[in-house]
């Protein structure tokens, strides 16, 4: 069983950054593969990015490849997302997830565990 809570959203003007933490407890995190999911108004749940156990592959959607940039701290429990440059399309409800796959993957039923969901948003 793994639990995650997010935190780091806010209120951001464009162009500006913004890092989100994800904190997982349970003993098998160090395993999991994790990912970031995001969620606008009236739009559908999507992959943002993911990261494999180790932390030495990364995938991103293409819509951030560049600005975002995922890591993990197994020591810690914790996934993070640097978010850059960012634009007001970024805005969003912002996800993170675990699954024990052992490949990135972008599809959001291959994911076990959800945390609640922090907010961004970017004005312009």
């Amino acid at each position: 069983q793994v639990q995650l809570v997010e935190s780091g959203g806010g209120l951001v003007q464009a162009g500006g950054s913004l890092r989100l933490s994800c904190l997982a407890s349970g003993r098998t995190f160090s395993s999991n593969t994790m990912g970031w999911f995001r969620q606008a108004p009236g739009k559908e749940r999507e992959f943002v990015a993911g990261i494999n156990w180790r932390g030495s592959t990364t995938s991103y959607a293409d819509s951030v490849k560049g600005r975002f940039t995922i890591s993990r701290d197994n020591a810690k429990n914790t996934v993070y997302l640097q978010m850059n440059s960012l634009k007001p399309e970024d805005t969003a409800v912002y996800y993170c997830a675990a699954t024990r796959s052992v490949v990135i993957t972008m599809i959001i039923s291959r994911y076990d565990y959800w945390g609640q969901g922090t907010q961004v948003t970017v004005s312009s």
